[in-house]
């Protein structure tokens, strides 16, 4: 990998006393703009910003002193200098995009500061998949700073991964220069439980000095809560209701509240600030997932900061969450997160603070987007093989590879159903008396089938059970190798042939998310990367995914983002039902619990 570490203050403090000296000139000077600093919460107009090595050397009302003759000059106009904005927890591969091309997608968008967990690759690739993210990051014009995923599996006995993430893993990891600390730690009944294994990856990580990240996926606020917070993790950001927010910084964490592509949980948390009166430094704002096409269509980090700002939060506090807040969490205040000296570059250009247009954005001293263009160059890395081809059926599958049998001399059996919910991470465990036609069981009315295909280690797997909420209608079914977080492969359907044809022409393809319907494929995203991402260009992938959202609509889907419920139907650390290669998940117990039941 080719990585030049960017300067340290200490290596360039000699250049940028120099420069706010004037004893030097700056290689940038912004000119006559308010600046809007996020240590005092305040606007000063009539502000420059001098930088040197990528670095900011002086802030104040005349930088004439720091120009020389080869000084670029960049006239604000009265516009707005704010930080540039930080995500503080995220994953990539939601974006279905390389870090790469992740990056190219967002910097127009003016985030510059990405805090990414690689998880769902851990869960397909390991460690070595783990490296791969970490090292095309390393290679991009904004920072990105990887926390060691922690949970793979999410689950241990729930669910079987491509790999495991070890407690020796973690303490490798954390001694690789991207790495910022300890990724979400989703198996929170392992920390309440004392699990040595994930105590050891926490202690890893603090003994290296890191932060270590929180997930917390359970509405009990009591002791078991307590006993996570004391097991170490810094933040969460699962918390749906001001309670939640409020009980986490009370206990010390930080509050993170995200509004990604299908999570919306800003608005319902934000109130302990806007009504409750808490300290706003102690939250945090992120995005958790977001797909290409809310990247390329409303934005990143900045329309997380406008929504706060339109659910009442005051302008100054909803940047502060997304800037100095998250530098603060991470340990990095005196590195990113504000316009003051010493600090990277990172800096937008904005003519109002509520809509947030990003006109201009610098990173490291570089402009890096205006216009919403972006005018750099996002480097590649060169992907292998092994990471291009991870899709492995065992064997060609058909409609009976997806039939459940029905109890011997039943005429309708009562079935558990995960119940899908709009714009929320969490399902509900449901029951269904279902018809059973020639010994099968069938799905009806809003129920039809939905099922889990082993892709890791060519099994031949298939796990059927049943799912309601998508209103599919004709024959059609939906396939997707991102399966948070096991990434096996989901299949949902009202007809089993089309489920067999989706399966097998993901396998075909190397990963991705298709659509059938009465034999057609209707559409395709290709995603050969872990079956996760693609290196192609995210309005290109956008596309792609567009024709995918109205392909959906076509089979009777009106969900918002039905997509994203699609693919975190197997993720067996939120509760309440989901579905593994080992059979179907009671989150709320931890525990296997059997499809079908006899009829009361």
């Amino acid at each position: 990998m080719e990585y030049t570490p960017f300067p340290s203050w200490p290596e360039v403090a000699p250049r940028l006393i120099a420069v706010a000296a004037g004893r030097e000139a700056a290689d940038l000077v912004i000119r006559g703009g308010s600046w809007v600093n996020v240590h005092s919460r305040e606007v000063l107009p009539g502000h420059d910003i001098a930088i040197a090595s990528g670095r900011i050397a002086f802030v104040g009302t005349d930088a004439s002193h720091c120009v020389g003759p080869n000084t670029r000059i960049i006239e604000a106009n009265g516009h707005f200098m704010l930080p540039g904005l930080c995500d503080a927890h995220m994953h990539i591969e939601s974006g279905m995009l390389t870090p790469a091309e992740f990056a190219r997608a967002v910097i127009p968008h003016g985030t510059t500061s990405m805090f990414t967990d690689p998880h769902e690759i851990a869960n397909v690739l390991g460690l070595d998949g783990v490296r791969m993210m970490h090292d095309e990051a390393l290679m991009q014009p904004v920072n990105i700073y990887t926390q060691m995923p922690s949970c793979a599996p999410s689950a241990p006995g729930l669910e079987t991964t491509g790999y495991e993430i070890t407690a020796q893993d973690v303490a490798e990891a954390m001694s690789w220069p991207g790495i910022i600390g300890l990724g979400e730690m989703m198996n929170f009944p392992g920390v309440i439980n004392g699990d040595p294994k994930m105590l050891a990856e926490i202690a890893a990580t603090q003994n290296a000095g890191k932060t270590v990240g929180g997930h917390y996926a359970s509405p009990d606020l009591g002791p078991d809560f307590a006993a996570y917070v004391a097991g170490g993790p810094a933040d969460d950001h699962e918390g749906t209701c001001e309670a939640d927010a409020i009980a986490r910084v009370r206990q010390g964490m930080r509050s993170m509240m995200r509004l990604g592509s299908a999570w919306f949980d800003v608005e319902s948390q934000i109130t302990a600030v806007t009504e409750k009166g808490l300290d706003p430094r102690n939250f945090i704002l992120c995005t958790d997932d977001c797909h290409s096409g809310t990247l390329v269509n409303d934005g990143h980090m900045n329309r997380v900061v406008r929504h706060a700002i339109a659910c009442g939060c005051d302008p100054l506090i909803a940047l502060q969450m997304a800037t100095i807040n998250t530098a603060t969490h991470f340990g990095l205040e005196r590195e990113i997160g504000s316009i003051t000296p010493g600090r990277r570059a990172d800096i937008i250009l904005s003519s109002d603070l509520t809509e947030l247009p990003i006109e201009t954005v610098i990173a490291r001293g570089q402009v890096v987007a205006e216009g919403g263009t972006i005018t750099v160059n996002c480097p590649h890395l060169d992907w292998p093989e092994t990471a291009r081809n991870t899709v492995h059926l065992g064997h060609t599958l058909a409609a009976a590879d997806f039939e459940i049998t029905a109890p011997a001399g039943a005429n309708r059996v009562q079935a558990n159903v995960i119940g899908v919910v709009e714009n929320q991470a969490p399902t509900k465990a449901l029951k269904a008396e279902l018809p059973i036609i020639e010994g099968l069981v069938e799905g009806e009315g809003e129920v039809c089938q939905i099922a889990l295909v082993e892709r890791h280690r060519a099994t031949g797997g298939v796990t059927n059970a049943f799912v309601s909420g998508f209103g599919y209608q004709g024959k059609m079914a939906m396939a997707s190798t991102v399966a948070h977080d096991s990434h096996h492969m989901i299949v949902v359907g009202t007809d089993r042939e089309q489920m067999a044809l989706a399966a097998n022409r993901l396998a075909e393809v190397g990963g991705g998310i298709t659509i059938f319907r009465d034999g057609a494929e209707l559409a395709l995203v290709e995603l050969p990367i872990a079956g996760l991402m693609s290196d192609s260009p995210a309005s290109d992938v956008a596309a792609k995914a567009e024709r995918m959202v109205e392909a959906m609509q076509a089979c009777g889907c009106d969900l918002n983002n039905a997509y994203m419920q699609h693919s975190l139907l197997a993720l067996v650390v939120i509760p309440e039902l989901r579905i593994s290669d080992l059979g179907l998940i009671d989150v709320r117990t931890f525990e296997k619990i059997d499809l079908l039941e006899p009829l009361a």
